[in-house]
């Protein structure tokens, strides 16, 4: 006579008798499959599990996933980490036109990302001459950043180059054959 063992719930420890759940290698009563963290019984096949213990998905994620910078939601899906932090990819997003900023380059100002567009319409040193966004290299003369075209003698307009002298007449640049 083959007699097998009873199978004892891992929650309960009392004899299992009809129907019981296998998983993590113990069985269960099917109201004894509980998640760790709340308690609640696991009534879905899928679950997540963490140090041999099941975890219902919304403790799971809570507990254990990224938190998205933007949202603070966990992160189920792709994470993307930029700028010491974790997002959601359609939440790293540029911080004045929304556009997803996913594989571009993009600057920082005050903790927020922003694309290079915008970054250069809104931060960019403007030009002491023209007004427009410097966004090469910046000459910096006389307490001021021009282009480097716009750094010009104003006699007889001929841009200085960086590695001309030039002198100032009336706070006003002028190469040296002026």
């Amino acid at each position: 006579m083959d007699e097998t063992p009873p199978k004892v719930c891992a929650t309960c420890k009392q004899n299992i008798e009809g129907g019981m759940i296998l998983a993590l290698d113990k069985v269960y009563h099917p109201d004894h499959f509980v998640c760790f963290d709340c308690k609640k019984p696991i009534k879905e096949s899928k679950f997540q599990e963490n140090n041999n213990e099941p975890y219902c998905d919304s403790c799971y994620s809570k507990k254990f996933l990224k938190k998205c910078k933007a949202c603070g939601e966990p992160i189920k899906d792709k994470v993307v980490t930029a700028m010491g932090a974790d997002w959601h990819e359609d939440h790293f997003v540029c911080g004045g036109c929304k556009t997803k900023l996913i594989g571009t380059k993009f600057m920082e100002i005050e903790n927020a990302p922003y694309c290079q567009k915008c970054y250069t319409e809104k931060y960019a040193d403007k030009c002491k001459a023209c007004g427009k966004p410097i966004v090469t290299q910046a000459v910096i003369a006389l307490d001021a950043k021009w282009h480097q075209l716009c750094f010009k003698c104003s006699k007889c307009g001929k841009p200085i180059m960086k590695d001309q002298s030039f002198r100032t007449e009336g706070g006003k640049p002028q190469c040296v054959k002026c």
